[in-house]
């Protein structure tokens, strides 16, 4: 097999017309590789990525062929798939106001162009879950930035702008309705979209604590930080350091922070699916 691409998470093969998405341990924040792992990280993104798919398959299509169909070393963090086409958009959307939308919130009073009502604080709901695209940045060449959706309509056209606002949001409504369910809040999510036969796809993860902001529900409190079931609770570490200034190579991870993080990452995925963590 062939190595397409090593990311901030994945590493892809090609194998013949399909592809191999191998979800490492890594850990990346502020879009850098931090020098330590997470235990398990890669299997609990993979497994609850599927879980994902299965529940929202009827909402939009997905990259998948196969999990079991993968090289025994990488059994449970592997995954087969059809090669997509990306869209060079990053489509996000928020139902919640946290994080880089807060931040663009208090700002200008707007998220992507998209005006929200003023007197927000930290962890408000907002009216109705928004979406707010960003640029896609390759690894190592900057952050990426909030994008308008007239940008994202000069950038693929109308038609294709259309559909990746409303399987945005309808990912989000769903998984929402979902989440609740189990006692859990998504704050927002991220997701990949591409097309393979001229039609759009789900690619990469789905509602992960690597692509989403997860709230207990009966802990939400707007008006400051809450606790993060997802990969927010490093970020919040590594703000608590002095001297890194958010650029490679990044700090080492405590033991006891990575333990931590690990524990979220169970927990979520305990939540969402009803299963133990093996």
């Amino acid at each position: 097999m062939e190595l397409l691409h090593s990311g901030k998470v994945r590493d892809v093969y090609a194998d013949g017309d399909d592809i191999l998405l191998v979800a490492s341990d890594r850990v990346s924040i502020y879009d850098v590789v931090l020098p330590t792992a997470i235990p398990d990280k890669g299997k609990i993104l993979t497994q609850l990525s599927l879980w994902w798919f299965d529940q929202l398959a009827d909402v939009v299509p997905n990259h998948i062929i196969s999990a079991t169909d993968v090289p025994a070393e990488w059994a449970g963090r592997a995954v087969r798939c059809e090669r997509l086409e990306m869209v060079m958009v990053e489509c996000i959307a928020r139902g919640y106001l946290a994080g880089s939308g807060l931040k663009e919130y208090e700002k200008s009073g707007a998220v992507s162009g998209v005006e929200l009502v003023p007197g927000l604080i930290e962890g408000s709901k907002l009216p109705e879950p928004v979406f707010t695209p960003t640029t896609k940045v390759a690894p190592g060449e900057g952050h990426d930035e909030f994008i308008t959706y007239a940008e994202v309509e000069k950038s693929v056209g109308a038609d294709v702008a259309a559909e990746l606002r409303r399987i945005t949001l309808e990912v989000y409504r769903r998984g929402s309705e979902v989440a609740a369910g189990k006692g859990i809040l998504i704050a927002d999510t991220k997701i990949e979209l591409g097309f393979a036969g001229g039609q759009l796809k789900l690619g990469d993860e789905l509602l992960t604590p690597d692509s989403s902001r997860f709230w207990g529900a009966d802990e939400w409190q707007p008006g400051g930080t809450q606790r993060y079931l997802d990969k927010q609770f490093l970020r919040d570490w590594s703000s608590s350091l002095t001297g890194w200034d958010r650029t490679a190579p990044g700090p080492e991870i405590p033991d006891e922070v990575v333990e931590a993080t690990r524990n979220r990452y169970v927990e979520v995925y305990e939540r969402l699916t009803g299963d133990r963590w093996r």
